[in-house]
């Protein structure tokens, strides 16, 4: 197929569920080749190239970046999405649960783009885009271990930027609000009120709704695009959630 990505080799972590999907589909639907980094390959979209991977796991991320750079012929673009969710105050949580959620959500990021780096400065249109939080930057509730790793992405990036800007590799990050994907849904199933749940947690977000996978994977994609100059931004998909503050409604 011919789009913007014609001719690009896209690698996707998580890419087999909620806005990893999406993003793939996206990618694929736009002429990249893509591959998909996951637990679960299994439910990786159509027309990708799986490979099973734990991000936390580096000599796991290694082969699988290996594998998805020979099948592809090289890697372009990197999409650093995989992660977990974590609920509570710093009073909740062990250290252990601390380091789990940092390996996975931070390091992650650092072992991904790590096994990719080599590929990614052979090739002329290079990019990187993980994928943040709004919670990077706006205080949430119950929050305090999932809001301080995705503060950490949003930082990294930002340095690797810096780092690599003169390789020729850009590296950007998405800050999503609140997405309608299936781990959100388990959030609410969880919650005893799932009705109400999701009611609140659309409220909170000046478009009165949850931002959609598709909506956050076109802000990847577009910040991925050969075409776009951007390196060192942090861009919302929060449907006004950290930049707008509108008059409570009577």
């Amino acid at each position: 197929m011919s789009g913007p990505f014609t001719g690009c080799r896209a690698l996707v972590t998580g890419g087999s569920s909620g806005i990893g999907a999406a993003t793939a589909r996206r990618l694929l639907a736009d002429g990249a080749a893509v591959a998909v980094l996951d637990l679960d390959p299994a439910g990786a979209p159509a027309g990708t190239d799986a490979f099973a991977a734990d991000v936390a796991d580096d000599a796991s991320v290694r082969a699988a970046v290996e594998g998805a750079a020979v099948a592809l012929g090289g890697l372009d673009v990197v999409v650093n999405n995989a992660g977990v969710g974590a609920r509570g105050t710093v009073e909740d949580g062990d250290d252990a649960e601390w380091r789990r959620v940092l390996d996975v959500n931070v390091l992650g990021v650092v072992r991904t783009t790590r096994a990719a780096l080599g590929h990614l400065r052979r090739s002329g249109r290079a990019a990187v885009v993980n994928t943040s939080s709004v919670a990077a930057w706006t205080g949430l509730p119950q929050r305090a271990l999932y809001s301080a790793s995705k503060g950490a992405v949003q930082a990294l990036t930002l340095a690797m930027a810096a780092d690599h800007v003169h390789e020729g590799i850009r590296v950007n990050c998405v800050d999503p609000g609140t997405v309608d994907t299936p781990w959100v849904q388990r959030l609410l199933d969880a919650s005893g009120d799932p009705d109400g749940e999701r009611a609140r947690l659309a409220a909170r977000q000046p478009t009165g709704r949850l931002v959609t996978a598709e909506e956050v994977a076109h802000a990847i994609a577009s910040l991925a695009d050969p075409r776009c100059g951007a390196t060192g931004t942090a861009l919302a998909v929060d449907g006004g959630m950290h930049s707008l503050r509108l008059p409570a409604r009577v």
